[in-house]
């Protein structure tokens, strides 16, 4: 996978929001030409960034899906760089800045075993990341 800049983690935000969004309203939305949304659109399909697209499912509907918190613990003034890979992630449900011995708080989400692994070792992988600690989310008591 090739290193994403700041228009692939705002296409990937994007599509986040809206995963049926037509290239001409991501266009407008990313201040970019339709060509420069569909050739980026392409590569990060290529490269494996973007998996495919898919429907958003109640977690009660989808409970083979591997969900977890990590905690991420940033060294020194990296904290928005990290925040901006982060972002790019596409397996990042949410993200969260937070107080005490952690810096960040990340909601995660993969379809398999292998894919969280995966994940977990490109987070550990980000310039600035020190140390993280996860937890798997078993299941949910209370909505």
């Amino acid at each position: 996978m090739l290193p994403l800049d700041d228009l692939d983690r705002r296409l990937i935000s994007a599509l986040r929001a809206d995963g049926r969004a037509p290239v001409t309203a991501l266009a407008r939305q990313l201040g970019v030409t339709r060509a420069t949304v569909t050739a980026r659109l392409a590569r990060l399909q290529v490269d494996g960034t973007i998996l495919g697209f898919s429907v958003r499912v109640h977690e009660e509907q989808d409970p083979d899906s591997i969900r977890a918190i990590t905690l991420i613990e940033v060294e020194g003034r990296s904290t928005d760089q990290a925040i901006s890979q982060l972002r790019g992630l596409p397996e990042v449900r949410a993200l969260h800045t937070t107080n005490g011995g952690w810096d960040l708080v990340a909601e995660l989400r993969t379809d398999t075993l292998s894919h969280f692994d995966r994940l977990l070792a490109q987070i550990r992988s980000i310039d600035g990341v020190v140390n993280s600690e996860t937890s798997l989310l078993l299941s949910s008591v209370i909505d």
